[in-house]
């Protein structure tokens, strides 16, 4: 017998939205926005990390602090019969790779990546289309972020 999903109710909606916001809030300030305890606001946080609803908590990194100011998606088009999981482990050494997804249209997967300059865009694009199964490959450079939420 499989166990009843996790109901999600209106303040935990609420909270989510906050910890989305601010991942280091207070349980007293979370309670305060919600108007609950802080007590009850951490036991609702406890219950939906235990639900599998919040699968974790992550740094957001100042991308001009650390230098990976240059934002790139890169469609990558594979020869027939490339299977995900090689895509997937082929990408992983990658540590410009930020995100990647297979999707649907004319390219195979597409992947979202940080570098420094243009020259390591370059850099970084020669070595993906060197993989055996990359047939070819289509990047645009992001500008700017017109709506930007975090998860």
């Amino acid at each position: 017998m499989t166990p009843d999903p996790l109901r999600v109710d209106e303040i935990d909606r609420k909270i989510l939205a906050i910890l989305l916001d601010d991942g280091r809030v207070t349980f007293e300030q979370l309670g305060q926005q919600v108007s609950l305890s802080a007590p009850a606001a951490k036991r609702r946080v406890d219950r939906l990390r235990e639900g599998g609803v919040i699968t974790g908590f992550k740094a957001v990194v100042d991308h001009a602090a650390v230098d990976t100011t240059i934002e790139a998606v890169i469609e990558l088009f594979y020869a027939p019969g490339t299977q995900l999981d090689r895509v997937r482990e082929s990408l992983r050494p990658h540590h410009e790779v930020v995100e990647a997804w297979s999707i649907t249209g004319d390219a195979d997967c597409m992947v979202r990546v940080r570098v420094r300059d243009p020259h390591d865009l370059e850099r970084v694009i020669m070595e993906l289309q060197r993989q055996a199964s990359v047939v070819r490959t289509r990047s645009q450079f992001v500008m700017s972020h017109l709506i930007e939420r975090r998860d």
